[in-house]
C-alpha cells in the first residue's frame, strides 16, 4: 500500500457511480478526476495484484466489465472497495487515489501495453485459461 503522505491532497467528496462504473473524487486542492471500475481494479494495491515485492505483479485480465458493487471507508486515510468478481482485498489510501487521478492516462497506457505484450485481454481472464502447448497441435 502507498504510504500516507501529509502533502497529498485529501477528498473532500467521494462518489461511486454504479451505472458507468465510475469512481469520483474532488480533493481539497480543487483537483477533480474519475476512476474507472476495470482501471482500479487493474491496480489494486493489494498483495494479489502487487505482490509482496517488485517483479512479483500479476497482470489483471478479463476486467473489462467489473464493477464496485461496495465501498466501504478505512479510518480517515482510505477506501476498500469490493469489487463484482470479488476482489476486496486492496485498500486505497487518499495518497494512491489521487496518484491513480493524476496519472490516469499514463497508467492506462502501461497497462494496455502490458496486456499486448503478454497476448492477454481486458475481456478474458487468462489466469483461469489451460496453458499454450509448447509447439506443435498440442495432441498426443
Amino acid at each position: 500500500m502507498s504510504g500516507l503522505d501529509a502533502k497529498t491532497p485529501i477528498p473532500t467528496e467521494i462518489t461511486l457511480h454504479k451505472k458507468s462504473r465510475m469512481l469520483e473524487l474532488s480533493f481539497d486542492d480543487g483537483s477533480h478526476c474519475q476512476l474507472p471500475a476495470e482501471f482500479l481494479r487493474v491496480y489494486s494495491p493489494s498483495a494479489e495484484v502487487r505482490g509482496h515485492g517488485p517483479g512479483q505483479e500479476t497482470l489483471q485480465t478479463g476486467k473489462r466489465n467489473v464493477e464496485i458493487t461496495d465501498l466501504e471507508p478505512v479510518g480517515n486515510y482510505a477506501v476498500q472497495p469490493t469489487f463484482s468478481d470479488g476482489h476486496n482485498t486492496g485498500i486505497y489510501s487518499w495518497d494512491l487515489l489521487y496518484h491513480l487521478g493524476a496519472n490516469h492516462e499514463e497508467l492506462w497506457a502501461d497497462y494496455l501495453e502490458r496486456l499486448e505484450k503478454a497476448d492477454a485481454s481486458r475481456d478474458i481472464d487468462s489466469t483461469t485459461l489451460p496453458p499454450k502447448a509448447a509447439g506443435g497441435c498440442g495432441k498426443h
